[in-house]
Formats: C-alpha cells, sequence, structure tokens
C-alpha cells in the first residue's frame, strides 16, 4: 500500500487498517466507529458542519443499564448461569402435574429470591455508576456561544466548541489550546488522572492563535483542524490548523486532554477536538467486565455433571419402571390401573423419569445459590467492619464493593501495582546530604531518644516552616561560616529552574517542575540561602541574610540522556562558576583526578544512601576564566543556531564545558513511602504472590522505589533490563535474560560456592554488564555480531513449567517502548515466559491501556488469579481488566475507589486483605461447598435406592415436608455459621504463616477430586442410612409384638438419621466454635424434633386431614428403642470412617495449618507467649542489620532518580513564562531564536548517542582548604536594583508550597544500579538485557520498627527452615503522613 506522504508517521497505526487484537475491547467501545474514521475534520465556532460527521457527545457512559434495559439484560446475564437455568427448567417441569411430586413453589420462590438479590445488588453497583456519572456530565463549563460566554454543562459541549478555563478547573474534553492568560500562549497542567505522573506539564498554543485571548476575536476564529481520529494514545498528536489560507503542524504539545487539571494559569481557551468516549481518557478507560470467580466457573462446570448424573439416575430408574410395570405391574392392572394418559409400559417409564428428575433435583438445591450470596454478604461486612484496616488519619474505612469475589482474594498469584500514590505518598523530602567527606542526617540509635525538629525561625526568618530536619550539626556548620557547606547550598539556590512568587514580604511560593527540585531548593532556602526570583537573566537570592544578585550566563539543560544539569552564573564580582548536579554515576566520571580521595568517600555515602532507598544526586563545581567563557559561549551559539545535529552539537559544547569539575557532596531525597509497604510486600512475596509495578514514571525513579519497598534486594540473583527500540532487539533481550536464568539454575546446580562467587566477579566489567555484551548486537542491534544473532534466532522459549522450576530470584525492568513490543502477538510469550520466571518485574512509562494488556496477558497466558491496585484514573482500566480491582482513596481521586471491587486508604492493607480475609473467605466458602454437596447427596440418593423397593414409582422416602424444610430450616442455619464464621488459625497466625496462603493458590480446597471424594461419602452415608434400617426393621416388632416395618415408621427413622449424622458431621469439620455455631447446630436439631412432632399431631390432622398423613408416626416411631439403637448404629458406621481418615492424615500427612495449630496449642499450655522473647530480640538486632542481613554490600548502586523534565532551562532564558516588560524580552530575543517546543518536537523523531567526552580547560589548582567563594558581602546589589529585579519578576504560578514534617528514613538493602543508567534510555545503542549484581558485604547500623513479625525469624527457622525472611523484610520506621495532610511542595 503506496501512503501518501501528507499523512504523518504517527497515523500509520491508525489510518492504515492494520489494528492490533488485543486492542479491542479497551478502547471504550468505539472500535466500529474508528474503523470508518480515517481522519477528524473540526471547525471552529460552526456547529451545524461539524453535526454532519455525527462525532460523539461529550456525555459519558459507565453504566451498563438504564430503566427500560435493566430487567432484560440483568436476567440474561443471570441466566448464564447455568444453575439458574435448571432451576427454571425444573421449574416448568413441576408446573406439569402428571409428573410433578413436589409443589411448583417449591422451586420458584428461591429461584425468585436468587435472582431478586443479584439483581438488587447489580442496581445498586450501577446506580452508584449512574451517580459519577451524572456528577461529571453535569459540571459545568463556559462555551463560546454566539459571541458570549454561556454556562453549558459538560454534557452539552460538542466537538467545534470554544471554551474557557480557569485556574484548578478539569478541562472537559480533548481540546487544541488556542490561547492563554499567560506569555507565548503558554499555561500548565497537571495530569495526574491520566498518567499518575503530578509534576506540572507545559503546553503552549500556536503561535497565531496567541493572541486571540479575547472572546470577541475567539468568536470570529473559524480555523479548521484536520487530525488523527480517536485513537488511545496519550503522547501522541498529529495534526494540521488551516486559518486564513495557511496551514500550521500541531502537535500533543498543543493539545489539552480531558482529566488534565489547569494550574497556575488564570484562563485559557481551547477548541474541542475530541469529546466523551473519543477522548483519550475514555478511549483508555477499558469497558466494564462482569467479573466471577473461578469456584463460580467450577460450580458451572460440576452442575453439568450433576445433571448428568441425574440423567443417568432418572434413565436407570425409568428402565427400572418400565420392567416393573411389564412384569409386575400389569398383574394389578385390575384394582391399579394407570393413570388416563398413561396406556403402555413405555409411556409409564418416560413420566415416571421426568418425575424422578424432579424428585432427585436436590443433589443441587437452590438454596445453594442463597446460601452463597448470604456467606459472601457476610465476608463483605467483615472487611468493612474490620477496625484494623480502619485508617484513622482519613477516618476512611475498608469497603468491600462488590460481594462475589471475596474467596477470590484467597487465591491472588499476581498483584499489578501502581507506583505513584499506591506505594509511594508522592512527598519528596530532603533527608540526608553529604558535604566534602562529611555525611548529614543520621538517625540517632532507635532506642535512644529522638532528636528533635530543628527550629530554624531564630536563624532565618524566610525559612519555611514545614521544613523538616534533624541534624543540628549541619545548621552550626553553616552558621560558623563553612565554606563548603556555604557552596553546597548556594549551589542547590542556583542551579534549578525553579519559578518563586512573593505574594507578601517573606511569604515565598515555589513552583518546582519536579518534586526533587522543590525539596532541594526549599532545603536550600532554611539553611540560609534563599532563592528569591529570576528573570531570564538574573538569579535572586538571599545569602545568609544578605541579597544577592547573580548573571545567568547559560543554563546546560536536563534531559534524560545526560542525567545532569548545570548553570553558569557571574557574581557581582565578576568571577564566573559552572554548578553542575546530577547522577552520581555520571558526574563522578567528570570529575579532576584531585578529588578521587573525596570521591571514594563520598561514593560510600552515595551507596549507603542508595541502600536506605534514598534518591541521590552528586553536586560539583567549576570556576571558569573570562577566556574560557567567551571561547566556550562561541561554541554554544554556533551549536545553538545550527539547522542540522543540533542537538548532537549542544551536547558536545555540554560535554565540554562539564569537565574537570571539583565535587561539593550529594543529595538524598526521600521519596516517603507508604505506612509499612517494605513490609507488606515482603509478606505476600513469602505467600508466594508475584508483584509487578506498572508505573508512568521513568526507570530511575521506578527502580529507586522498587529498592526502598523491598520489591528489588540485594540478595536477588540479577535484575535484568530490558530497553530495546525495535521488536528484534527486544526479543534478543528476553531471550537472553532467560539465557542466563537457565545458566545461573545449571551453575547453582553443578558448580560450589565458592567458584560461583570469583565466576560472578569475572563476568562483569566496571559498567556492570556483562563482558562481549558490547553496545552493538544490544538495544538497537547495531554491529554485525547483532545481525548474526538476530539473523540466526534462538530456538523458541522453553515450556513454562520449566521456567517456573527455575531456582534463584530475579527481577525484570521493561521500559515503555520496549513493553510495546513485548506485548505484540508474535512476542507474547517471549515476554510472559521471562517475566513470569522473574519474583518482581517493574513495568516504566506505561500507558493505562498498556497497563490493561499487561493483565489480560497474564490472565490468558498464566490463567492465574490477578488482582490490580492503583489510586488514579490512570489505573481504571487496569482494575476493570484484573479478576480483583482494589483502589485506594488517595489524593488523585476517586476514579480509581468507584472502578474497583474493594478499596482502603493505604496500600498496607492489602496484605490483611488477602491473607487473612481472601484465606477465610477461600477456606470457608471451600468447606462449605463440600459439606452441602455432602448433606444433599446424602440426602437424595436415599430415594435412588428407595427406588428399587417401590416399583420405581417415583414415590418419595420421605414425607414432602421433610423435603421442603430439610435445606431450608433443618441444615440451612449450621452450614451457614461454618460459611460465615469459620477459620482454621487466627488472624495473626495468617499474616506470621504466609505459606498457609499457597492452597487457595494451588485450588487444593476445593476441586474436581475434592468434589468427588465429596459425592462420594454422601453417597456411602445414603447407603448406610437406606440398608442400615431396611435391614434391622424387616423383622423387627414393637413391644406389643406388631411389626415395625411400615412405610411410616421406615420414613421416621431414615429422616431421623439423616439428621443427626450430617449435624454430627458439620460439629466435626467446624474448626472454630462461636456462640453462632453451638446455637445453630444444636438448635437445628432441636428445631427438628420439635417441627416432626407437630406435623404429626393430632392437631394439624384434624384441621388439614388430607395435608398430613404421618398423624402419630413420630411419637409411636421414637418410642421404640430399637429405632434409636438402629439410628446409633447407623450414625457409628457413617462417622467412624471419617474419624479414623482424618487422624491417620493428621498423623501422617498434616497440613500447615495442622502445624501452626499444634504449635499454638503447645504454646498454649507452656503458658508463654508466642514471640515476646523472638520479638525482643528482633527488636534489638534492628539497629545493627537494618534489614540488611546477607546483603552483598560490596557492590555499588546507584541512588539516582530525578523526576525532572527536559526544556525548562530553555524556557526560562527564553523569557516565554515570565511576565517581562517589551524591551527586556526584546533584549534576549535575539539569543533564542529556537523555541524550546521545537526543540522538545525534534528530539522526539531524533534519537543520537551521547557525544563523547572531549577536552575541557585546564584543570583547576587542587588546593587543601576552604573552597573559594563566589560572592562576599562587599558586592551585594543594593536595594534599588533588588527592587527593580522584583518588579520585573511577574508570577506565573499560584498555589502555595506545602511541606510535610520529614519522618525517619526507610532503609532497604540494596541491589547496585551499575553504569547502565550512563546508557541514554532512549538510545538505539542501549544495552541489552542488563544485569545489576551484587557481592556480600557488611551489615550498616540503622533503625528498625522492630516487632511488625515478631514471630517469623525464630519460629519459621525452627519449624519450617524458613531462612529467608530476614533478607526479604526489612524494617521501617516511616510512620507515614496523615491522609489528609495537604500536599508537599505542589509540583506547580
Amino acid at each position: 500500500m503506496t501512503v501518501p506522504k501528507e499523512i504523518p508517521e504517527k497515523w500509520f497505526p491508525i489510518v492504515l487498517p492494520k489494528q492490533r487484537k488485543k486492542q479491542k475491547g479497551l478502547d471504550g467501545g468505539n472500535s466500529k466507529k474508528r474503523r470508518t474514521e480515517e481522519e477528524r475534520r473540526v471547525r471552529a465556532n460552526d456547529r451545524e458542519y461539524n453535526e454532519k460527521f455525527q462525532y460523539a457527545s461529550n456525555c459519558i457512559m459507565t453504566s451498563k443499564y438504564n430503566i427500560i434495559t435493566f430487567l432484560p439484560v440483568n436476567l440474561f446475564e443471570q441466566f448464564q448461569e447455568v444453575a439458574n437455568t435448571y432451576f427454571l427448567f425444573l421449574l416448568i417441569l413441576q408446573l406439569i402435574p402428571q409428573i410433578s411430586s413436589l409443589s411448583w413453589f417449591t422451586t420458584i420462590v428461591p429461584l425468585a429470591l436468587v435472582l431478586s438479590i443479584t439483581a438488587v445488588k447489580d442496581a445498586t453497583d450501577d446506580y452508584f455508576r449512574h451517580k459519577s456519572d451524572n456528577q461529571v456530565n453535569n459540571r459545568q463549563s463556559q462555551v463560546l456561544i454566539r459571541g458570549s460566554l454561556q454556562k453549558e454543562k459538560w454534557m452539552n459541549v460538542r466537538v467545534g466548541d470554544i471554551i474557557k478555563l480557569e485556574n484548578n478547573q478539569f478541562v472537559a474534553a480533548d481540546l487544541l489550546l488556542l490561547s492563554s492568560s499567560e506569555p507565548h500562549g503558554l499555561c500548565y497542567i497537571e495530569t495526574a488522572e491520566l498518567d499518575g505522573e503530578t509534576n506540572l506539564k507545559v503546553r503552549q498554543s500556536v503561535s497565531v492563535t496567541s493572541a486571540l485571548g479575547d472572546p470577541n476575536n475567539l468568536a470570529l476564529f473559524n480555523g479548521e483542524v484536520v487530525c488523527e481520529p480517536p485513537n488511545n494514545k496519550l503522547d501522541r498528536f498529529c495534526g494540521t490548523l488551516y486559518w486564513r489560507e495557511r496551514k500550521y503542524n500541531l502537535t500533543n504539545q498543543n493539545m489539552l486532554l480531558r482529566g488534565c487539571v489547569l494550574r497556575n494559569t488564570e484562563t485559557c481557551y481551547g477548541l474541542v477536538i475530541f469529546a466523551g468516549p473519543d477522548t483519550k481518557l475514555m478511549q483508555n478507560s477499558g469497558r466494564t467486565k462482569f467479573k466471577r470467580t473461578s469456584i463460580d466457573r467450577l460450580m458451572n462446570t460440576l452442575v453439568l455433571w450433576i445433571f448428568g448424573f441425574l440423567v443417568c439416575m432418572g434413565v436407570i430408574l425409568a428402565v427400572g419402571n418400565a420392567v416393573w410395570e411389564r412384569e409386575v405391574g400389569s398383574l394389578f392392572q385390575i384394582y391399579l390401573p394407570w393413570d388416563p394418559p398413561v396406556d403402555n409400559f413405555v409411556f409409564s417409564a418416560f413420566l415416571s423419569f421426568w418425575s424422578y428428575v424432579i424428585i432427585l433435583n436436590t443433589v443441587v438445591p437452590i438454596s445453594l445459590y442463597v446460601s452463597v450470596e448470604v456467606i459472601r454478604l457476610g465476608h463483605s461486612y467483615f472487611i468493612n467492619w474490620d477496625q484494623k484496616m480502619f485508617c484513622s488519619q482519613c477516618n476512611t474505612a475498608a469497603e468491600a464493593r462488590t460481594t462475589t469475589l471475596n474467596e477470590e482474594l484467597g487465591q491472588v498469584e499476581y498483584i499489578f501495582s501502581d507506583k505513584t500514590g499506591t506505594l509511594t505518598q508522592n512527598i519528596m523530602t530532603f533527608n540526608k546530604c553529604s558535604i566534602n567527606g562529611q555525611t548529614y542526617g543520621e538517625v540517632t540509635e532507635p532506642l535512644g531518644p529522638q532528636p528533635k525538629k530543628l527550629d530554624f525561625a531564630p536563624f532565618n526568618r524566610l525559612a519555611d516552616p514545614n521544613f523538616s530536619f534533624y541534624d543540628e550539626t549541619l545548621l552550626e556548620s553553616v552558621k560558623v561560616g563553612d565554606s563548603h557547606t556555604h557552596e553546597f547550598f548556594r549551589l542547590l539556590s542556583l542551579c534549578h529552574t525553579v519559578m518563586s512568587e512573593e505574594k507578601s514580604e517573606g511569604e515565598l511560593v515555589y513552583k518546582a517542575q519536579s518534586p526533587d527540585e522543590g525539596a532541594l531548593v526549599t532545603a536550600a532556602r532554611n539553611f540560609g540561602f534563599v532563592f528569591r526570583s529570576r528573570t531570564p537573566g538574573t538569579i535572586t537570592t538571599t545569602e545568609m541574610g544578605r541579597p544577592v544578585t547573580y548573571t545567568l550566563l547559560a543554563i546546560l539543560d536536563f534531559n534524560n540522556i545526560r542525567k545532569r544539569m548545570s548553570v553558569i552564573v557571574r557574581n557581582p564580582e565578576g568571577r564566573i562558576r559552572l554548578y553542575c548536579k546530577g547522577a552520581d554515576i555520571v558526574l563522578l566520571e567528570r570529575l579532576h583526578p584531585c578529588n578521587q580521595k573525596l570521591m571514594n568517600v563520598t561514593s560510600d555515602h552515595l551507596h549507603d544512601y542508595a541502600a536506605d532507598g534514598l534518591r541521590t544526586l552528586a553536586l560539583a563545581y567549576r570556576d571558569l576564566s573570562e577566556d574560557e567563557w567567551e571561547a566556550w559561549s562561541e561554541s554554544h551559539r554556533c551549536a545553538d543556531k545550527a539547522t542540522d545535529c543540533r542537538e548532537d552539537r549542544l551536547a558536545a559544547t555540554y560535554e565540554q564545558i562539564e569537565q574537570d569539575m571539583m565535587l561539593l557532596g550529594a543529595t538524598a531525597i526521600e521519596d516517603k513511602l507508604q505506612e509499612g509497604v517494605p513490609e507488606t510486600i515482603a509478606v505476600l512475596s513469602l505467600a508466594n504472590i508475584k508483584i509487578w509495578v506498572l508505573t508512568g514514571d521513568k526507570q530511575e525513579t521506578a527502580v529507586n522505589i522498587g529498592y526502598s519497598c523491598k520489591m528489588l534486594t540485594d540478595d536477588m540473583t540479577e535484575v535484568f533490563i530490558i530497553s530495546g527500540h525495535t521488536v528484534q532487539s527486544v526479543r534478543q533481550e528476553l531471550r537472553r535474560a532467560r539465557e542466563r536464568m537457565i545458566e545461573h539454575s545449571r551453575t547453582r546446580d553443578g558448580v560450589k560456592e565458592e567458584r560461583m562467587e570469583g565466576w560472578g566477579e569475572a563476568c562483569y566489567m566496571g559498567n556492570g554488564f556483562k563482558e562481549g555484551q558490547g553496545s552493538d548486537g544490544i538495544g538497537g542491534g547495531g554491529g554485525a555480531g547483532g545481525e548474526k544473532q538476530l539473523q540466526c534466532s534462538p530456538p523458541p522459549p522453553p515450556p513454562s513449567h520449566l521456567m517456573d522450576n527455575i531456582p534463584g530470584e530475579f527481577a525484570l525492568v521493561i521500559n515503555g517502548h520496549s513493553l510495546a513490543h513485548a506485548l505484540e502477538a508474535d512476542m507474547e510469550m517471549e515476554f510472559v515466559s521471562t517475566a513470569c520466571t522473574c519474583k518482581a518485574v517493574i513495568c516504566c512509562r506505561v500507558t493505562p491501556l498498556q497497563k490493561a494488556q499487561v493483565v489480560e496477558l497474564i490472565k490468558k497466558h498464566k490463567k492465574a488469579v490477578t488482582l490490580a491496585i492503583g489510586d488514579g484514573a490512570n489505573d481504571v482500566s487496569m482494575i476493570k481488566s484484573a479478576h480483583i480491582g482494589v483502589g485506594i482513596s488517595g489524593q488523585e481521586g476517586i476514579q480509581a475507589v468507584l472502578a474497583s471491587d474493594y478499596s482502603f486508604s493505604q496500600f498496607r492493607f492489602l496484605q490483611r486483605l488477602l491473607l487473612v480475609h481472601g484465606r477465610w473467605s477461600y477456606l470457608r466458602m471451600c468447606r462449605f461447598l463440600c459439606y452441602f454437596f455432602y448433606k444433599n447427596f446424602a440426602f437424595t440418593m436415599v430415594h435412588f435406592w428407595f427406588g428399587f423397593f417401590c416399583g420405581f414409582s417415583a414415590q418419595t422416602v420421605y414425607d414432602q415436608y421433610f423435603i421442603t424444610l430439610y435445606n431450608i430450616v433443618y441444615t440451612s442455619l449450621p452450614v451457614l455459621a461454618m460459611g460465615i464464621f469459620d477459620q482454621d488459625v487466627p488472624d495473626q497466625r495468617s499474616l506470621e504463616y504466609p505459606k498457609l496462603y499457597e492452597p487457595g493458590q494451588l485450588n487444593l480446597l476445593f476441586n474436581k477430586k475434592e468434589f468427588f471424594i465429596c459425592i462420594a461419602q454422601g453417597i456411602y452415608t445414603s447407603v448406610v442410612l437406606f440398608f442400615v434400617p431396611y435391614a434391622i426393621m424387616c423383622g423387627a416388632t414393637q413391644s406389643t409384638g406388631v411389626p415395625l416395618a411400615d412405610y411410616q415408621t421406615f420414613a421416621v427413622t431414615t429422616a431421623t438419621a439423616l439428621v443427626i449424622v450430617v449435624s454430627v458431621q458439620i460439629a466435626l469439620d467446624t474448626g472454630f466454635w462461636t456462640v453462632f455455631n453451638h446455637v445453630f447446630v444444636w438448635g437445628s436439631l432441636g428445631s427438628y424434633f420439635t417441627i416432626m412432632l407437630a406435623l404429626h399431631s393430632q392437631t394439624l390432622f384434624r384441621i388439614f386431614p388430607n395435608q398430613f398423613h404421618f398423624v402419630g408416626s413420630a411419637q409411636s416411631t421414637l418410642l421404640q428403642p430399637v429405632v434409636w439403637l438402629t439410628i446409633a448404629l447407623a450414625t457409628a458406621i457413617c462417622i467412624v470412617p471419617v474419624l479414623a481418615i482424618r487422624f491417620l492424615k493428621l498423623d501422617l500427612k498434616p497440613q500447615l495449618s495442622d502445624t501452626v495449630r499444634h504449635t499454638q496449642l503447645v504454646l498454649q499450655k507452656k503458658r508463654k507467649p508466642l514471640g515476646c522473647s523472638v520479638g525482643a530480640a528482633w527488636r534489638g538486632t534492628g539497629s545493627m542489620s537494618e534489614g540488611r542481613l546477607g546483603a552483598r554490600g560490596g557492590s555499588r548502586r546507584s541512588g539516582y532518580a530525578f523526576a525532572h523534565q527536559e526544556g525548562f532551562g530553555e524556557l526560562i532564558t527564553s523569557g516565554k513564562n515570565m511576565r517581562l516588560s517589551s524591551l527586556a524580552l526584546a533584549t534576549f530575543a535575539s539569543r533564542h531564536s529556537s523555541s524550546w517546543i521545537d526543540t522538545l518536537r525534534r528530539k522526539k523523531h531524533t534519537h543520537t548517542p551521547p557525544s563523547t567526552s572531549e577536552e575541557g580547560s585546564p584543570a583547576p589548582s587542587c588546593v587543601s582548604g576552604s573552597v573559594p567563594t563566589l560572592s562576599n558581602s562587599s558586592s551585594v546589589l543594593g536595594g534599588s536594583q533588588d527592587t527593580t529585579i522584583e518588579e520585573e519578576t511577574g508570577t506565573t504560578l499560584a498555589q502555595d508550597p506545602q511541606t510535610v514534617p520529614a519522618s525517619s528514613s526507610q532503609t532497604a538493602p540494596t541491589l547496585a544500579t551499575h553504569s547502565e543508567a550512563e546508557q541514554p534510555q532512549d538510545s538505539p545503542q542501549t544495552l541489552s538485557a542488563g544485569v545489576l549484581t551484587s557481592k556480600s558485604g557488611r551489615c550498616h547500623e540503622g533503625d528498625s520498627s522492630g516487632g511488625w513479625m515478631f514471630t517469623l525469624g525464630t519460629m519459621q527457622e525452627a519449624l519450617f527452615g524458613w531462612r529467608s525472611i530476614a533478607a526479604r523484610t526489612g524494617p521501617s520506621n516511616s510512620p507515614g503522613v496523615a491522609c489528609d495532610a495537604k500536599e508537599t511542595i505542589h509540583i506547580e
């Protein structure tokens, strides 16, 4: 197919008919429309023109039903359940009088009850969806209609309308930004609901429309937009604006997507391009799915089997009826004639078949499904009432938003988690730092007195009162004037892209593009180096109370390849200095050789910070002479004006100047985890649950959090990095990772540990990758070797069962662009076989749709129960796709909660939800089902045996009232009590022994095997209950000599024995007795005798002589000793074998729960509380181990993770985001001819490797002692100049930053990320399957929360040999932050 040149390459996946099948169903239900819409044409202010195309309105609908469709659709869904269809069929049979032995109301009443309960539940769930939809659809928006702004509901907004947005408003639809109140048509947005990121992003209008800021001008705007059709790609948009006979290219930088929030921008105007279901947010939202548990699906299968078994029994009895009627019944036709419709034995057998189908249908009674719904409802209330899952800070309780998935919580194998807001609080705090070889911020011994928060107010009136720091020695170092400390904080106050707003004297509000920068600048502010304001060419600070203005000569902007940013400033004395901050693996290579000793010390500090899970940056500076600056400035100007390879040239000039720097120190910022996250992940890992993190953040940030929360640990065998940009490179990296896993397993089996250690050291170079694993052939696949490997592709992935059995702990980190290739149809198995072998998987830079696709992939290939947990709108599609969706009621709205099945406020509650409530629900449901099938087969099969003795006449053994009341009264409440209250071990033991969770994952407690065992026991019981009384009563007589062998006596004896046997059986099955169990079990037994005596009484017989035929039978039968002996014998024969088998099983092959119960009983007898001494030992050693037992500390892992975006440096120096006078803007316009937006656009299409290092200027002299300061008190600008700068600098941002007091740092054993981070993340030469390794090392002192799992360490090792817990779990003393606290540094 020939593609016209006018169609951009980005449109290819949309315009061309080639669509991936897997994306269908996750596109918001518009796949049919997309196939016909090849491009979209939108004309501004022309509804008539736009309505010709029948574009979707802005009304959204996430509900399933409406008033008209509810009844038919809901009934259709419910009758998809095989059991409901089965009972409807039985009801129809019972309406035929010729074959019905039971009344029709015995089936229709419980069936209607089940259908009604389910319908009410579904209607309630859908009501809340309608309520949420109405709330969104009825939001007000200002729409430009006929030249004036009018308030319209969102649902009435149409494609082509022009909308006015104000600060902090949600964007109503996907808009083309036309103009803004900010200079140059800029506006700032927060995209938390789209990608989970709370740092601000900048959008800019097309230059030709940026001046249309007035509604009168916009009313005359009639431009036409031609763009791509609706799609789910959040980071792409391609279109063209036609206006005034000219055309202008449109990109994603010109778009405001629905779900974004306008920040720090007073007003802006946008043209609606996509509305309602066509918006990218809704295209990524996925559709609401009907979720059923694996037990439900198994039940459908079993019901079909039981129905087949029922048909077989009916056929056997029908054949028996035919034979009997032919051979025997024909002899009695004179006084026992057939009923009128019956004229031969064949037709009699036919009617007998259907009669027996009705009689024997109680093998699957409708009460089973009523009981299941009641039990699930009870389990849901237990979750809602659990005080240990209640967050007092947020005043939020856990909520089970569905009642149909509780037992599935006990079978989860994969957890898919968001990062921001789910694992972390998205709060950055300045935690520690290293200055000139001295580390600050260390916390004292946990058992000693805790240090107090420093009070900066007496020292600095401009200090932020919300800033928290506890090490007084750093403040003292600043006060005494230590030159290194001053230079350290001077760098932090100058080297950044933060904007400042001073609302009143001393009231500073920082608008940081990333939370990291906000934390660093705030730290400098509190320690006396206050950033006050900036212009495109100056930075004004207050240093130790004295105002200083620096001339900003250049900003060397940050990007993911450079991993650093620098500024070049001139102080008032005229001295020029370059300040640089960045990743240690990048910056330490660019230091002057005289820094070697300081670099070694600082590297140790950086390693310790990274081991504590902190985000680190290294800081350095370099003095420049005038000649060096002039020469470099000229080369920089030439590179900036270059028309080809501009980015390469700029990177080369940056590399040239950032050499021979002097090291100042390092910073360590804590991205605060939610309380209890490391412990929760450690315990869930012990329960054999694999945790995958799917995040929109970049790789460094995600990996850093992975180490912080103990997903990644130092004792892991290897961590693989997948970052290829092509299908071939991704396939090669995945296969290489599998080869390494297999190689490790073979080495582990055949080589001694000493040789393994030496081999591991020899296989890795200083950059962290294997020898011979160069850039060619990896990642981009460049080089002949790589081409050869790609041509001779290795065999397909090995069977999954072989990969699952590979020993060792592995982790996988994969980027979004690599994941897009891995999710293709021919790559699915490659990805699944590699990823599922790993204990932890982190997917970075993924879109909401990719999250859902990953979940669907695991559901499809692993057939495992999945759980997705998130807190933002970008997690909704993942939550809907998983078997179980959990919403965190956090700071990103309630969209995730509304789409979820369960919700709570803290990630740590997931541990209790699964290991306690989930395990108990699964255990209770399985025991309930096993017992229910047993008791009903025991009850029903007696009819089958009786058929051989009643001429196959479809006569029932029991009277009809016993048949009706058996499942409703006599046996319903005891099994309900067991299904609701039963437990094998207490909740605390469930958390202490996570291995107890594994039977649910393996589906051991209720499966086809267990089902057959239950029905076999039921059939055995029915045989005993029929033939033992039959054999005894054949020759038995009453005390008066009257024979006992009559139908009514036999029926009473068998019914009584049945009720007693099943009551004793449930008493044996109940593992946890409550008052309810006692009342229901013994009360049901008592109610049987009471009701039976009443039904057989003379009183009811006199009132209803045609209804009660067993008058006096109970009284006469139960007075006979032989009857009670018969009942006792039948009970013993039924129960004794069960007891014997259970005792043997407990003695010969005990389960883990049996061992735990036995241990608990032994300890209770000894009256020694379990875990007291163990807990004390744990708390005592925690300060020494810091959770790093077995950590191989000899390796080095960078803690670098900087959530900054490229482009802000050029934005600042261009002055486009500042309100300056036209004269000031003109001064800087000539210096920056290229738009920063254009720069970003070009970078997207050009992927080039970083330039090699070039020789920089001569190294400065390395003189020991103090660092020469760049400013002094004699060269401070006067008040008038400072005032002028304040007047020139405007305000672009509006909200106050708030900080939360820092808590004690969390520490974690960490695995060293080597120089893999040096490789460009988006470069085609990125190394494949980057391997992160580590060696054995030392333990560090640190803090320990102590006692959170006080019995695990010693008891598990003593009982079961679980030795990995010390390395898997790390103590954490981060108390978390109140959920209703304000956000830290609004990342505006």
